[in-house]
Order: C-alpha cells, then structure tokens, then sequence
C-alpha cells in the first residue's frame, strides 16, 4: 500500500475533515464526493458494522467501532493522510476532542457542518431505507432536539 496515493504524503502532516450533521444531511454522500475527488479515507461506521453484519442501533458497538476508527484515523493523519470522519459528531465536546487531538498531531482540521430541514432530512433517511427498524420522524424530531450545532465561534477554530 506504500505506493497508494493515498499514503502518497508519507512523512507529513494529514488533514482530518470532519462531517457534521443529522441523519440524512448527506454526509455519506459528501464524503464520497471527496474521497473521489482527492485521495482520502473515509470513516463510515455504519459501512464497518454492516460489514461485521451488526445492527446499526447497537450503540455499544457502535462506540467500539468508531473509537477503532479514531486510533487508525490518528496514526493515518501523522502519515500525512486525508481522513474523513462521518460519524455526525453532534455535541461541541465531541468535536473539541477531535480537534484538539488531530492539531497535537500536526494535521490541518476542516468542520464542515451539513445542515438541512427537519422535512429534507426525513425524506431522505424515507427513500434510502437503511435502518432496522427504521428511524421514526419522532427519532429525528428528538434528535434535533439533542443536536448541538457549531456556532461561528466554534467554526473559526478550524481550517
């Protein structure tokens, strides 16, 4: 894999971009989007747990699997790899954490908060059908509730 373009910056310092958002804003999508666009891993929990063929509910392994994908993501960002995180990262303390670890490691840190409509959002997790069981309108009018987005003061911190 030395040869990889993705491994390609060996030596120096990665970048770390962070996804941000609900269900359905698209951060799958996004990430896809740059990862064909310039060399990158991308960090999709969801996409490891249907591969280990567990439900995408179980949050203790869910936890399990991104604190996994946090330990590969740092030793890729010393290498001087592109790293997409798309695991929502809905509370400012989450993203304080990201942050600060990756700039200890010398990588350059992108936010990029992907906001949408209670209606887009519902519409979208409707057409792709992916949870079982599915998440309700209830689940996302909730969540919302919980979801804590960044602020301008908090976007300044980053690249």
């Amino acid at each position: 894999m030395a040869s990889d373009a993705r491994t390609a910056g060996l030596g120096g310092s990665g970048r770390l971009i962070i996804l941000c958002g609900l269900p359905g804003s698209g951060k799958t999508t996004l990430a896809r989007e740059i990862t064909e666009a310039s060399p990158a891993i991308r960090m999709c929990p969801d996409e490891w747990m249907d591969q280990l063929g567990v439900n995408l509910w179980d949050q203790e392994t869910r936890a399990k699997v991104e604190a996994l994908q946090w330990e590969l993501t740092q030793e890729l960002l010393v290498q001087g790899v592109t790293v997409v995180i798309e695991w929502g990262v809905w509370s400012r303390s989450e993203r304080d954490v990201l942050r600060r670890r990756a700039r200890e490691l010398g990588a350059a840190i992108e936010l990029r908060y992907l906001r949408e409509e209670l209606d887009e959002l519902w519409d979208r997790i409707r057409a792709r059908q992916r949870e079982d069981p599915p998440i309700s309108r209830e689940d996302l009018v909730g969540w919302m509730g919980l979801f804590e987005a960044p602020d301008e003061a908090e976007l300044e911190l980053f690249d």
